[in-house]
């Protein structure tokens, strides 16, 4: 089964960390080297939402950590200006549309464990006015927020600042990302929330038992916010097995995720590691080539997004399922719950 070309399909990407890469470069190459190094990339792989997380490496923590927040939030505005003619920074369903209508990509920009506001909560609202529309809370470990999914035997809430951050986030519509997050803190999530959550880049525990995946009942419950559970392709995430990493282990998630939550709280959220990391300047991707976390063969980068839709086509999913699976659902939470 191939796709009718009489249908639009969007394809949207919750999570790559290309920004990492862009603002790792002078301030004045950003324009240029997005266009040549990664543009052509999420052309050919026919991306038309991406969003880019603001991750700051432990070399800006704690005290660098808000000033590389911003100049990475800096970065994505101006590979936007610097490539207005293919790309658009979107804050709203509205700009994402136009973007859509116009043939561009459009940009998100979200935060990945917040690590420049800590326990400053009011600062989600000065990031919000700079075009930020997602965030999460924690990574691996704890913040002043809450706890990440390698402390799960913490078993830790959120704290107050960790509450109030929700609902600050709530107020202004940026939407909340519960990937990282450990376990219990994902079920206060889960008991406080008023909107719909996302996970930008998770993969089903039943699958692998790894912390960084999100049990069936979790899933079912992003699903009961409205919410949508987007698949990681990190290899260490699908499977403990390195000789069954492929891309029909992907489509395993994505169906028993589509199982648990239903077909329309399901989307895509790569997380190139590899890309991205071979793309970093040394010592931050020293010995990378050598780690089975980052070795996915054939499904490397933007460039590989429609290996994804031929294996879920000879699957055999219904072409409905597969277009909201590539981007309608994201593409619904984002134009109703987002901005």
């Amino acid at each position: 089964m191939s796709l009718n070309p009489r249908h639009r399909v969007v394809v949207a990407d919750a999570h790559n960390d290309l920004l990492m890469a862009v603002a790792a470069r002078p301030a004045k190459r950003w324009g240029g080297y997005f266009r040549d190094r990664w543009l052509p990339q999420l052309r050919e792989g026919g991306v038309d939402i991406q969003v880019l997380p603001v991750f700051v490496d432990d070399q800006y923590r704690p005290e660098g950590a808000l000033r590389q927040t911003l100049r990475m939030v800096e970065c994505g505005h101006v590979l936007a200006e610097a490539n207005a003619d293919q790309v658009a920074l979107c804050g709203n369903g509205a700009d994402i549309d136009r973007a859509l209508a116009e043939d561009k990509i459009a940009l998100v920009l979200a935060l990945e464990s917040a690590p420049g506001i800590d326990a400053s909560v009011e600062l989600f609202s000065t990031l919000f006015r700079l075009g930020v529309r997602i965030a999460s809370i924690a990574h691996w470990g704890r913040t002043p927020l809450a706890d990440g999914s390698r402390e799960n035997a913490t078993g830790s809430r959120l704290t107050l600042p960790g509450i109030e951050a929700l609902r600050e986030m709530e107020r202004l519509g940026m939407l909340f990302d519960i990937s990282h997050l450990g376990e219990s803190g994902v079920a206060h999530v889960l008991e406080l929330t008023t909107r719909p959550l996302i996970a930008t880049h998770s993969c089903a525990r039943a699958l692998r038992d790894h912390h960084r995946n999100l049990t069936d009942d979790q899933i079912r419950g992003v699903a009961d916010t409205g919410g949508v559970v987007c698949v990681n392709f990190v290899p260490d995430f699908l499977t403990d097995d390195q000789a069954k990493v492929n891309v029909d282990r992907v489509v395993d998630h994505i169906e028993h995720i589509a199982s648990v939550a239903g077909i329309d709280h399901v989307g895509l959220g790569s997380d190139f590691l590899r890309e991205v990391t071979a793309d970093l300047t040394p010592p931050c991707c020293e010995n990378t080539d050598e780690d089975p976390l980052f070795d996915f063969p054939g499904l490397a980068g933007p460039a590989d997004m429609p290996l994804v839709t031929e294996a879920m086509t000879r699957r055999g999913l219904p072409e409905e399922d597969v277009l909201k699976i590539l981007g309608g659902n994201l593409r619904r939470l984002m134009t109703t719950h987002m901005g």
